[in-house]
């Protein structure tokens, strides 16, 4: 990046302004943001154009996705209190109908659907809660969260203006809101909940319903605001929002896609802004950039926003059959903190620095006025600024995408890099540039247990395709309906008579049975034989299966498994979408194709080691076990395994093993899809969170399904940690600002020194124990893969060690002084400081 010296050393001279300019008196910090109100109490919530008014307080909200059910209640406490660690003073969440109401009226608020639970562990943390009641989610969850019983109410159209549906949601969404209230729950009542969702991005359907759909929406709203929270409703992406009802932004750029709430009166508020993307079974990795995240908060803030919310904040694991269509069991893993709750970092610790960093320009956001400045073709600043006070704070923005740019504001050169906003809570110095990552790095690390992998002592059953299912139709049923959400499988038989004269007269060639299914995937056998497999994807859910197969003359028995990979989540009429076979043709007999499609069909509903529950201690005994074969389709494998060592997340590696379901103890840990790869040529995802709560120190069960065909000798358990940290900062930063929090909540600034500075600090109190690269210079690579470029200092592990090792955390400051500038072989080059270290427990 070039940055001329003389930028650089006006930004180094101004940050000793911060101390002065930045930090607010305590009167300030505790009086600053509040709302008068004559002879009431400042309780509830309220809102204006400018922001909502949280018990008498504006408040800049920092929200975060976390989804009860993705966790379990022994992981809740940790993951909050690094979501509040990270700079967040709310928690999102969802409603999930389908996991409360499984079946009509029979409930679960239990377990990991303890809602109740959930919210009142958010208050403790003292942070506020948006709930997001739906009742329709998408979520990537599965049917939307919608239970499969609603399919099954007469004459029922889902979300549009049916008598049926409308009365069902309405009696679901009464309640959870009741609930809430019983529960205190509610911000008027002394409770976290400061907002609530109806419905949920209605608009990118609400065409396909016609006037239905517009009269819909606005049933929905007034039957929300009829319930009396005495806090807000919420639309996402609704443009046509009925008053009071606040329509929010979802998407990756809202400071700039976003046309603004529908009214003049109601603030600008972010719902989603994505932290990467989830991903479907057959999906290469994906990412989102730390800088890119940071940029669209500042972006969005510096335009009005006073509430963004991240989905996912962290996004955890679809466990059992919870995942829609073919979407995988680990959600948005690229999250802030990732499927097993550790801090992804740059991400995690970037965004707690950009928030640290809008919190200071509070004053003026909240009592100033905006004026735009244009500096350049891409450059301009925003400017937030109250008449006959020092508020002020301006946002340098550089979108120029590919170079940076040194600007002039206020009689002062600052460098902005490529794509970036500088924050000047001042408006005279930067303490953040939203692509000048100061925050440490890590990498994930899957270390093989040595006490879970000793010997698992395998022993398998084999599901036996049946010759006549019972439930004889004319035609194959269709397969949402014929399972109802109850197993991802159903079995379909058929039997065909076949004389001499129908089959091919040479031995070599044979007929092909080919089946057309609308999803999600078929498992065929004839006579008992195993054919082969074949499946649709999220894009494309229909496909062909076309297998040779060696009739015989005589009977023969046709037996096909359709398979589920959840049901849908999204879209118009999903009450009539369709899964399951529905042709299959004999091609290549002497007689012709025969179509057996009215042949007259048996149906099976799950498999037999399903109704068994033989992934239950009780239900395993009631089968024969026997030891393992070639790695058959249709196997279920048994084996035991002692608790892991120390208290890391735990996963479990699939290696060897093609489609299924694992369970631990009884508990589904969700669908496993190795043999489905990207376009990598790698499966998704290999390995699958096992829940610590879930295990017993010593003689724990383990189950596989597997579909397709696996041998489990190469699974292995693995223990999750994140203990590698790096740190990598440059000369071109600005020197050190540390940023902490004044007791009204405002955070405060000064300069810790003149030199930028090598921050690191070890995850749950575990101490630096070795420094495995360091290098002053111009060292390249990233966390986990960094290598010496062509200048480097000879001291430079001295110099970290010195500093770092046997310590939770500790600081570097680039100074060349340190790393022995006498000698140094790259004078005039600005030099940048790459450190990895090995963090652990000190015994």
């Amino acid at each position: 990046m070039a940055v001329s010296r003389r930028v650089l050393l006006i930004t180094l001279l101004s940050t000793f302004l911060v101390t002065s300019s930045i930090a607010h008196d305590k009167k300030d910090d505790e009086d600053g943001d509040e709302i008068k109100a004559e002879g009431k109490a400042n309780l509830g919530v309220t809102y204006d154009g400018r922001s909502l008014i949280v018990n008498g307080k504006r408040e800049l909200l920092f929200s975060g996705s976390i989804h009860y059910p993705r966790s379990t209640p022994a992981v809740w406490p940790d993951i909050l209190r690094k979501a509040k660690q990270g700079g967040l003073n709310v928690i999102e969440t969802y409603v999930f109908w389908n996991g409360h109401e499984p079946v009509q009226r029979q409930f679960n608020f239990e377990g990991e659907y303890d809602l109740v639970k959930f919210i009142k562990m958010i208050a403790e943390n003292k942070m506020y809660a948006i709930l997001r009641v739906g009742p329709f989610i998408q979520a990537e969850w599965n049917h939307g969260g919608l239970p499969y019983w609603l399919r099954e109410v007469p004459n029922i159209t889902f979300r549009s203006n049916n008598e049926p549906f409308k009365y069902h949601m309405k009696k679901f969404v009464t309640m959870i809101i009741d609930k809430m209230k019983e529960e205190k729950l509610f911000a008027p009542q002394g409770g976290p909940i400061i907002l609530s969702q109806i419905e949920n991005e209605y608009n990118t359907i609400q065409l396909a319903f016609r006037e239905h759909g517009d009269i819909y929406v606005q049933w929905a709203g007034k039957m929300a605001v009829a319930l009396d929270t005495g806090v807000p409703w919420i639309m996402c992406k609704q443009r046509d929002a009925p008053d009071p009802i606040i329509n929010t932004c979802n998407g990756r750029h809202c400071g700039d896609t976003f046309t603004g709430p529908n009214r003049p009166n109601k603030p600008s508020l972010w719902t989603e802004n994505w932290t990467a993307q989830y991903r479907v079974f057959g999906d290469p990795p994906s990412q989102r950039s730390a800088e890119d995240l940071a940029y669209s908060v500042a972006r969005f803030v510096s335009k009005k926003g006073t509430l963004v919310n991240y989905y996912m904040y962290h996004g955890g694991t679809n466990y059992g059959r919870t995942s829609a269509a073919f979407t995988t069991t680990r959600y948005y893993d690229e999250a802030p903190l990732d499927e097993y709750g550790l801090q992804r970092d740059p991400k995690w610790g970037h965004l707690k620095d950009v928030h640290k960093a809008l919190n200071l320009c509070k004053k003026a956001l909240f009592w100033g006025s905006p004026v735009v400045e244009k500096l350049g073709p891409d450059q301009e600043v925003r400017i937030w600024e109250q008449p006959g006070t020092s508020n002020c704070a301006a946002f340098l923005a550089n979108n120029d995408t590919k170079k940076a740019q040194t600007i002039h504001f206020r009689g002062q050169e600052y460098g902005l890099p490529a794509r970036s906003i500088s924050i000047l809570p001042d408006c005279k110095t930067v303490i953040f540039n939203t692509h000048m990552i100061t925050a440490q790095h890590n990498t994930r690390n899957f270390v093989r247990s040595a006490i879970a992998n000793k010997n698992f002592n395998w022993e398998i059953y084999k599901e036996v395709p049946p010759t006549q299912a019972g439930h004889r139709t004319k035609e194959p049923m269709e397969l949402y309906e014929l399972t109802k959400d109850t197993t991802d499988y159903a079995w379909y038989t058929t039997r065909i008579e076949l004389n001499r004269r129908d089959l091919p007269m040479k031995k070599e060639i044979f007929p092909v049975l080919r089946v057309a299914s609308l999803g999600h995937g078929i498992q065929a056998f004839v006579n008992g034989e195993y054919i082969g497999t074949a499946h649709g994807s999220k894009v494309e859910k229909s496909f062909v299966f076309q297998k040779p197969v060696k009739f015989v003359e005589g009977t023969n028995n046709i037996a096909l498994l359709g398979v589920l990979v959840g049901l849908p989540d999204s879209g118009a009429y999903m009450e009539h979408r369709f899964a399951g076979p529905r042709s299959i043709n004999i091609l290549g007999l002497n007689t012709g194709t025969l179509d057996v499609s009215l042949n007259g069909w048996g149906h099976q509903v799950g498999l037999v080691g399903e109704k068994k529950q033989i992934y239950t201690e009780k239900g395993s005994k009631t089968v024969e076990w026997t030891k393992p074969g070639g790695g058959e389709a249709l196997t279920w494998y048994k084996g035991y395994f002692d608790a892991p060592e120390g208290d890391n997340p735990l996963a479990i590696r699939m290696t060897g093993m093609g489609k299924g379901m694992v369970w631990i103890n009884g508990q589904s840990i969700g669908r496993y899809w190795m043999s489905y790869l990207s376009p990598l040529l790698q499966p998704t995802q290999s390995e699958y969170q096992i829940p610590r709560s879930c295990l017993k120190p010593k003689q724990n069960l383990i189950v596989i399904f597997e579909e397709e065909g696996g041998d489990p000798k190469d699974v292995e358990i693995l223990l999750v940690d994140r203990d590698t940290i790096c740190s990598y900062v440059t000369e071109y930063h600005p020197p050190s600002v540390r940023l902490f929090e004044s007791k009204g909540g405002n955070f405060r600034a000064k300069v810790n020194d003149l030199n930028p500075m090598s921050a690191l600090t070890c995850p749950n109190q575990k101490q630096i124990v070795a420094v495995e690269f360091a290098s002053f210079g111009d060292p390249f690579g990233a966390c986990g893969g960094y290598f010496v470029g062509n200048c480097s200092s000879p001291v430079s592990k001295e110099v970290v060690e010195k500093f770092c090792l046997g310590k939770t955390s500790c600081e570097i400051p680039l100074d060349s002084v340190l790393f022995d500038n006498k000698n140094d072989a790259c004078p005039e080059m600005k030099k940048a400081l790459a450190v990895q270290v090995k963090c652990a427990y000190k015994h």
